[in-house]
């Protein structure tokens, strides 16, 4: 195969995955990606009322019905990729851009718009719940929530916003 034809390929196809990208924010400036919030931990170590971060995403493509989201811990092997929770958000029309409200964190009663695909991992750890707050007592672990717009069970854009340390 001609070597401009693999280049050129790849380049499409690399810009074809940025096609549908999408972002996010935090909708509360208490959230700011760098350290986790004072009373957003996990009630081990002394949350109060913790919940995830309220979030705003924006540019969403054409036809999703769902935005998962998944919390994470880059520090546990564990808890990463998905560990402190999984759960889908159901949009109920078409829109660009919306706003996800803040679910409690160990519970399990959350709004009807939110399905719970992995509860968070560790329940021995902490209460159990649909999400756990961060909860590495302080050590400096690393949190994240990979957010993924869904049309048709098929991923269509993806992205992740840093939570911050504790």
């Amino acid at each position: 195969m001609n070597t401009k034809v693999v280049i050129a390929s790849l380049f499409l196809t690399a810009f074809s995955s940025n096609v549908f990208a999408f972002e996010a924010k935090f909708a509360d400036a208490t959230w700011d990606g760098v350290k986790v919030p004072d009373g957003q931990q996990c009630q081990k170590f002394g949350g109060k009322s913790p919940a995830t971060p309220k979030l705003i995403i924006s540019k969403i493509p054409a036809d999703t019905s769902s935005i998962v989201l998944e919390y994470s811990d880059r520090d546990s092997e564990k808890m990463n990729n998905g560990g402190h929770g999984r759960m889908s958000y159901t949009l109920s029309t078409a829109v660009t851009e919306v706003e996800i409200p803040s679910i409690p964190g160990h519970s399990f009663d959350i709004p009807s718009t939110f399905k719970v695909i992995e509860a968070q991992r560790s329940p021995g750890w902490d209460t159990a719940g649909a999400y756990m707050p961060p909860c590495s007592g302080g050590k400096g672990h690393a949190y994240y929530v990979t957010i993924k717009a869904i049309t048709d069970d098929q991923v269509t854009a993806t992205t992740t916003l840093e939570m911050g340390k504790y």
